[in-house]
């Protein structure tokens, strides 16, 4: 498949990973450890080659929970239960793809990934034209953030199996058929192969 796929540039790519902190891949205790050594084996080749790299996670402050009203449906619980405070460990990036320095890392309390952060910018003061996301869940911070990085005119991979979500067969109606309308999805090891051109 690899030579089917447009060419990847590393001084315009950027790798980001969605929401893979410590207490959402523990809802994963099956799948999840496999997919975090994959993602670890792509981040180690995407730092090596040069590649922007971004982490995207989820944490929210009492003035955050605050401004969350109750009418939303998907939030409205999570501030009521005052889920992933920004400085608990349960919202940390997992230590084994702990960002270094100098690497993007953005807090948003919303889905998507450019929501309620400064994703965008960052991106573009790199001079980032493509992306590279995964991350869980497929139909929340990757769903949310592939949809508004087309809207913003990127090129987009999706790395189909560094994500996750609860029900595989949404998993795979977004991997298989609503991603590539507006992304190029592959496996992490086609990407890999890929990345060596």
């Amino acid at each position: 498949m690899s030579d089917q796929l447009p060419a990847i540039d590393p001084q315009t790519t950027a790798l980001i990973y969605g929401d893979y902190q410590v207490g959402i891949v523990a809802n994963y205790p099956d799948t999840a450890p496999e997919m975090i050594r994959k993602a670890a084996v792509v981040l180690e080749r995407a730092r090596t080659l040069g590649l922007s790299v971004g982490f995207i996670r989820v944490g929210f402050n009492e003035e955050d929970y605050a401004a969350v009203p109750e009418e939303n449906k998907a939030f409205g619980p999570m501030a009521a239960a005052r889920r992933f405070p920004a400085d608990a460990p349960e919202s940390q990036i997992v230590p084994e793809l702990a960002p270094l320095p100098g690497e993007i890392v953005v807090r948003k309390v919303r889905y998507g990934g450019f929501s309620t952060t400064d994703l965008y910018e960052q991106l573009k003061a790199r001079g980032v034209k493509t992306i590279i996301i995964s991350g869980i869940a497929t139909r929340g911070v990757v769903l949310s953030t592939v949809r508004d990085a087309a809207d913003k005119d990127f090129r987009i991979f999706v790395i189909k199996d560094l994500c996750l979500d609860a029900d595989p067969q949404i998993h795979e109606v977004l991997t298989e058929k609503v991603f590539p309308a507006q992304a190029w999805v592959v496996t992490s090891d086609e990407l890999l192969a890929h990345l060596v051109n």
